[in-house]
């Protein structure tokens, strides 16, 4: 149990510490007593943020030393082979723990609400850890995004007994996790360089709603095809483990409810927030606060984020990578600026995720107006094989199949001033910014 160690290992090392799920778990053991230091790459505005905390942050090679002291090792996923930190740590004995090993161990001192899903769980996680907060819950969260309540972090500390969890479906991190309550938004074809194929996204789904404590419960979402079609699978393995099953759907009365609070657009957000208020029912919140929770939710980081304006257009960020997320997220934009003409500029993420969902990403774009294409971002530490499919490739399928469509492939992204002026006037347009990757920093080159 990494709770029954803090009397035993005075410093907590975290390889890959900028990383969104490594840092977050870096600031439970803060919170908890630990003295925490961290190695990274890259210097981040969130990396500022831990050292502003007082979290040590060495920033460079991988072969910086091991800081003297360190009695326990937690390390990305990225950074399990050959990084030299880790190979260190081994070698003198110090347990070392993946993010998803650590964080298993976690779940299992708490009453873990985890919430999983191809798409959806970061808001889904936010909304939930926001309703708990607001109804005196204390909750402790651990999200893969930053909130403003939360200052601007991926963190909050509680003193209840709830852990509100994103439970990331990547190298089936949560088969390592052991909730009492699972939320799942959907299932999709997702990280096929992991699982290959949608019916091994599926088992792997399945395998997680089998980690549920017995009299624990699950909500999922009956609208996502992917995932009802597993109700005969659900409802055994339920049966087996005396868990509660709770099907959502957008067709419900609470969903009519809702639509009447929420201030984040988009008929996913008002999906994943639906699952958010039949758990709260599930923990008996009253549901003034469960809608007062959803009215009060601005939103996170990089979730159509709005940023700033550029030549009176106002600019938006979101972390879409995904064709179905891409998709979702330009209609969302549609319904809240109907009158305005939308500029998507994407940055593909991952050479393998483009290539293995080519297809689905040649219609993504369908709902803007105009479309500028960056290349394809590279990971740093995942292996890659060597890219079939460019994001060149992308635009020229899409030219092809719609002639008339205005959509470019920008080389040379430092020039995305120029290009979005050769598409004109952009005060009567909306710009939103799309990728995993870096394209952030572009987002800020615009709008300082």
């Amino acid at each position: 149990m990494l709770t029954s160690m803090t009397r035993q290992r005075p410093l907590a090392h975290f390889i890959g510490i900028a990383g969104i799920g490594v840092s977050s778990l870096a600031q439970w053991f803060l919170a908890h007593g630990w003295a925490v230091s961290g190695w990274d790459r890259l210097q981040t505005p969130l990396v500022r943020r831990l050292k502003q905390k007082g979290i040590r942050v060495k920033i460079g090679t991988p072969g910086a030393p091991l800081p003297r002291g360190a009695g326990l090792v937690v390390y990305g996923q990225t950074f399990i082979s050959n990084n030299p930190q880790l190979t260190r740590a081994r070698a003198k004995g110090i347990p070392s723990f993946s993010y998803p090993e650590a964080v298993g161990k976690l779940t299992d001192a708490y009453s873990t609400i985890a919430v999983a899903g191809s798409h959806g769980k970061s808001t889904t996680t936010s909304i939930i850890a926001t309703m708990l907060a607001r109804a005196g819950l204390d909750p402790t969260v651990i999200v893969g995004t930053t909130l403003k309540e939360f200052g601007g972090l991926n963190f909050r500390s509680g003193k209840g007994p709830y852990l509100v969890l994103e439970a990331d479906e990547y190298k089936r991190a949560f088969l390592r996790y052991s909730p009492t309550l699972a939320v799942v938004t959907n299932i999709d074809r997702e990280h096929l360089d992991v699982y290959r194929n949608l019916c091994a996204v599926q088992r792997a789904f399945l395998k997680f709603l089998s980690r549920v404590r017995p009299n624990g419960a699950v909500v999922l979402n009956r609208d996502d095809h992917n995932l009802f079609s597993l109700r005969s699978s659900v409802r055994k393995l339920a049966a087996a483990r005396h868990i509660r099953v709770a099907w959502y759907s957008l067709r419900d009365s609470g969903a009519r409810r809702i639509r009447k609070y929420i201030r984040i657009p988009g008929e996913y957000n008002i999906s994943n927030a639906l699952a958010a208020f039949h758990i709260g029912r599930m923990l008996g919140v009253p549901e003034a606060k469960i809608l007062g929770a959803i009215r009060a939710y601005r939103g996170s980081e990089r979730r159509l984020e709005f940023r700033g304006t550029y030549q009176g257009a106002p600019v938006f960020d979101d972390y879409a990578h995904h064709p179905t997320e891409i998709r979702v997220t330009l209609c969302a934009l549609k319904e809240k600026f109907p009158r305005k003409k939308i500029v998507c500029v994407f940055q593909p993420h991952q050479a393998e995720r483009l290539y293995r969902l080519f297809r689905e990403f040649r219609s993504a774009f369908d709902p803007a107006d105009e479309t500028l294409i960056l290349p394809v971002y590279k990971p740093p530490g995942r292996r890659e094989e060597k890219m079939r499919i460019t994001s060149e490739d992308l635009t020229k399928a899409i030219q092809k199949q719609q002639p008339s469509k205005p959509l470019f492939y920008l080389a040379h992204p430092e020039n995305l001033k120029k290009a979005l002026g050769a598409l004109g006037a952009l005060h009567a347009k909306v710009v939103v910014m799309m990728g995993a990757g870096d394209i952030v920093h572009y987002t800020d080159s615009l709008i300082r």
